[in-house]
């Protein structure tokens, strides 16, 4: 039950993405959250280091996309120097947004990967799809009270991937 919660795979930073792993999946395209996956939360505007790992990603040959549950003038501002599809307001994990994300893309689910900084919003979200979905470690840890909150029950869950994983290998040395 608690496998809906699991992320597919799990990097520090956008950085660490192994995009010949994610093209060798069948990924052509990306979806992403803002705040503390691409900057920390208050942060408003995209950083170089963003801007230059934008630019790197869509010279891969992927295609990108915004669904942030921010304000339309939070995500407009940040998308202002990228210029991606964006989604604000997406309600996350609902599916409605992704959907939205997905035809804006052009692609199915399989074709995707979500990556964002939270459980029960980005990863549980993607997994709903059918997506790939990629944890990114939280850039910042000053965050708004009912994430940080969340994230007591995402440490629990973390514990419960970790015990997954150990298992999965215990039943592949077999």
């Amino acid at each position: 039950m608690l496998e809906r919660f699991f992320p597919d795979e799990i990097v520090d930073k956008i950085q660490d993405i192994d995009f010949n792993k994610l093209r060798s999946k069948g990924i052509k395209a990306l979806i992403l959250d803002i705040d503390n996956t691409l900057v920390p939360p208050f942060i408003k505007e995209a950083d170089d280091g963003v801007i230059d790992w934008v630019k790197n990603v869509k010279d891969k040959g992927f295609e990108l996309c915004i669904v942030s549950n921010a304000t339309k003038k939070r995500v407009d501002r940040f998308n202002e120097k990228l210029g991606l599809k964006a989604i604000h307001r997406a309600s996350k994990p609902m599916k409605s947004a992704f959907s939205k994300a997905l035809d804006l893309l052009g692609f199915s689910a399989d074709e995707v990967a979500l990556v964002g900084d939270q459980i029960f919003t980005d990863v549980y979200g993607g997994n709903r799809m059918g997506m790939y979905t990629i944890l990114v470690k939280p850039i910042d840890r000053r965050e708004a009270l009912f994430v940080r909150l969340k994230r007591y029950p995402e440490k629990y869950i973390m514990k419960k991937y970790k015990e997954y994983l150990m298992r999965d290998r215990l039943v592949a040395e077999k």
